[in-house]
């Protein structure tokens, strides 16, 4: 009896984590993915079926590229694949790129995406930076008159508005590929200027994934109910948005400059603030971190917007502020129960 009572008094010594849960990373990133497809489908019926061979590749090198480099590290490929960590990364890069994108850019910037962001840090959970973000901008600097001027323009026929992917005749007679039309969220003047309601269905140029704002909303709001992201990071980052814009004094005057509802559903916003500022690995740990890291991206978003000479802010401020983490981290951590603060002098 005295033996076992000392085995039950025995302090058990394992690996964390101590008390696991159901949501393992499978689990929510299959939710993530799931969350995504509404987007995808506004994508699919605004721009074209040429939109699904743009994700299609972008998943295909993602999933690719990272069992090659597993397969490489000596790690189980299989575990690895099942997570679809690398599906999700290849999605929300496809869902930023303009939906006439050749073939080669979604391939390259989904291998820099896992190769280089995620695995040059060690994987998943090491990565300092938002893969599809820093793909993003890496695709940016690499292709700027692809990703710039790649804006279709869409028929006029109501909802079902199709790119012009087939030859036009242009002014001048000739055969032209396709017409482009600057992102709504354009500077120049004379620049259209789109209806509110245009903007939340999606019926608007831009990227695959971020022109129908119900879609994401949609989305969002699944990945909430399910407890997999904090209702409050998305909601800080869109109200400072807001907040922001009705202050701010625009460098240049356009009809929706301090128009804040224009500028949530315009742009990538709602994709970065549901899909992007929520992840689990390159976002603080604590709840005051987390609100910190909402608010400046907001701020950021909205400096970028309105003072430079990008149209977009949404991936450049979550990137700084990924950037700004373990500082964040650091100045946020609880303080250790018993351990009290030793006031120096």
């Amino acid at each position: 009896m005295e033996n076992q009572s000392q085995k039950d008094a025995a302090l058990i010594v394992s690996a964390s984590p101590h008390v696991r849960d159901v949501d393992s990373i499978p689990r929510i990133m299959w939710a993530v993915i799931l969350s995504l497809i509404p987007a995808g489908i506004a994508g699919i019926f605004t721009f074209g079926y040429y939109c699904i061979y743009v994700v299609f590749l972008s998943c295909v090198t993602a999933v690719v590229t990272e069992a090659v480099i597993v397969w490489l590290r000596k790690v189980s490929v299989v575990n690895t694949m099942k997570d679809g960590s690398a599906i999700v990364t290849g999605i929300l890069l496809a869902y930023t790129l303009p939906p006439g994108v050749p073939w080669y850019v979604p391939v390259v910037g989904s291998f820099f995406s896992i190769a280089i962001v995620k695995h040059t840090f060690g994987g998943l959970g090491n990565n300092i930076w938002n893969p599809a973000l820093a793909a993003r901008a890496f695709l940016q600097v690499a292709y700027p008159a692809v990703l710039n001027s790649d804006w279709r323009v869409l028929t006029e026929h109501g909802m079902h508005k199709i790119v012009h992917s087939i030859a036009k005749i242009g002014a001048d007679g000739k055969l032209v590929d396709a017409i482009t039309r600057a992102t709504p969220l354009a500077k120049e003047s004379g620049a259209e200027t789109y209806r509110l309601a245009e903007l939340f269905i999606g019926n608007i140029p831009g990227c695959i994934g971020e022109t129908s704002a119900i879609a994401l909303l949609l989305g969002g709001v699944y990945l909430i109910y399910k407890r997999y992201i904090k209702w409050y990071v998305p909601a800080l980052y869109v109200a400072t948005v807001f907040v922001m814009v009705l202050v701010l004094p625009p460098r240049t005057v356009t009809p929706w400059a301090n128009n804040p509802m224009y500028h949530i559903f315009a742009g990538g916003l709602l994709l970065g603030a549901f899909f992007m500022a929520t992840d689990m690995v390159t976002t603080p740990l604590t709840s005051r971190g987390l609100i910190i890291f909402a608010i400046g991206a907001g701020l950021l978003t909205a400096l970028i917007r309105f003072y430079s000479g990008y149209p977009e802010g949404v991936c450049y401020s979550i990137l700084l502020m990924n950037t700004a983490t373990p500082l964040i981290d650091r100045f946020t951590k609880p303080r250790l129960y018993g351990i009290k603060k030793v006031k120096k002098g």
